[in-house]
């Protein structure tokens, strides 16, 4: 099952800080979601000034279930980026 998840960071003081600190432990994970094909796209949402302030992405889990586990081990969760996040099921079309 598809599923677009639109994450927004925290506004506050520290947030850039708190996403710049496990960046890199995120982006990993995100590439070998990519290799696995669980992680269709994903990418930053940014601000009018360019800086990052959360993330969109389209994954395939087998159930909601399967993509809560994912999120409550990703770093932007556990790290406290990631401050709202929506999530949608998703088809995709192209």
């Amino acid at each position: 099952m598809q599923f677009l998840v639109v994450a927004h960071d925290g506004t506050d003081a520290e947030a850039r800080q708190r996403r710049r600190a496990v960046r890199e432990a995120h982006l990993e994970g995100a590439r070998r979601m990519a290799a696995d094909g669980s992680m269709i796209c994903g990418g930053a949402l940014l601000d009018d000034d360019g800086d990052m302030v959360g993330s969109a992405c389209v994954v395939e889990f087998a159930d909601r279930a399967a993509l809560d586990a994912w999120l409550e081990s990703d770093p932007y969760v556990t790290g406290g980026v990631w401050r709202r996040i929506e999530i949608t099921p998703f088809r995709r079309a192209v």
